[in-house]
């Protein structure tokens, strides 16, 4: 075990409590810094949670000293599309500003290692549907340009320093922890398999389709689906590549294959065992037909391998999840 402790910021968060979780369970040594807006103290499995703000520059320079932080994980972050459309300075405020500040803040600490939660977002709407790591940067909503922008900030303060990052893109994450300690529990989610879910579970009346005249197979977006169990383990397998001395590198996150939003909901029936109540709606502004990962520089350059790479487990354990939400809600436990 090294003995430089992690912060991990927005650690209460859905994807931040997996990585916390393996990271305790590999036996690190974690600080959690999350102010709750919308993670969940029940979450943080282990290590000490610190209730704050990622961009109070006070509150960050004591964590680092205190805890002897020598590697800092950054998930904290507005994730929601459509509200960074309607409030797009707020997203800039809180995704941007409060990095720009961390950032800061692990310079004059002398952390030199940064694990960046960044998105497939930064890409936009690629011609061909398929991403990889040189693909053109083009976001087309502000979520994505604030990702981009940190991007970038970590790019030039590495070059500019001795700190060295890894910037992990995401693709569309799916699924919970498959002991079932953990889940996604955030209100109003936008996530395909955890809005399938709560419906299975009749927490919505039905299953909205945005699209269904896109030029793929069966005329519905097309997505590349990890399970957040897979994505977790790429951020320790990214911890063990900066403490090894590799540079800095931006990784596209996904299996490299796409699975459209029929295919996902048939997924979730054939789970369930029964049909789901589906709506079919006018595509969204923006939403590109296909978004797929290249995902071959991950594996040769971390090592990383996935192990729940299912879309069947994938849906079953995210209903798997919701079932349990609803059963701790029946006798008053908290998510």
């Amino acid at each position: 075990m090294n003995q430089q402790g992690i912060l991990v910021t927005g650690g209460a968060g859905y994807i931040g409590s997996h990585v916390v979780r393996q990271l305790g369970e590999a036996g690190e040594r974690v600080v959690v810094l999350d102010n709750l807006s919308r993670g969940f103290r029940e979450a943080v499995t282990h290590g000490e949670l610190v209730v704050g703000e990622v961009g109070d520059a006070d509150l960050v320079h004591r964590i680092l000293a205190e805890h002897g932080i020598g590697t800092v994980m950054h998930f904290a972050a507005f994730t929601i599309v459509p509200e960074s459309v309607a409030q797009p300075l707020r997203y800039y405020q809180n995704n941007v500003c409060a990095t720009r500040s961390l950032l800061d803040c692990c310079g004059s600490a002398g952390v030199e290692q940064v694990v960046f939660s960044s998105s497939a977002a930064v890409y936009g709407m690629p011609p061909s549907g398929i991403a990889d790591e040189d693909s053109p940067t083009a976001p087309i909503n502000p979520y994505g340009t604030s990702k981009l922008i940190c991007e970038w900030m970590l790019r030039d303060l590495s070059a500019a320093s001795r700190l060295r990052h890894v910037a992990l893109r995401y693709f569309n994450v799916g699924g919970s922890d498959p002991g079932g300690r953990i889940g996604q529990s955030t209100p109003q989610a936008t996530l395909l398999t955890k809005v399938a879910a709560e419906h299975v579970v009749g927490r919505r009346p039905h299953v909205s389709i945005y699209g269904t005249d896109y030029p793929t197979p069966d005329g519905t977006g097309i997505r590349d689906y990890i399970h957040v169990e897979d994505l977790a383990s790429a951020h320790l397998a990214a911890l063990r590549y900066l403490r090894e001395a590799g540079p800095s590198v931006t990784l596209n996150v996904g299996y490299g294959r796409g699975a459209s939003v029929r295919e996902v909901l048939a997924a979730i029936e054939k789970v369930a065992g029964r049909p789901l109540v589906v709506r079919e709606e006018p595509r969204r502004a923006g939403d590109p037909p296909v978004l797929v990962a290249r995902a071959d520089r991950i594996r040769s350059t971390l090592g990383w391998e996935p192990r729940h790479d299912s879309l069947e487990q994938l849906v079953g354990d995210a209903l798997r999840w919701e079932r349990t939400l609803m059963a701790r809600k029946a006798v008053g436990t908290p998510a």
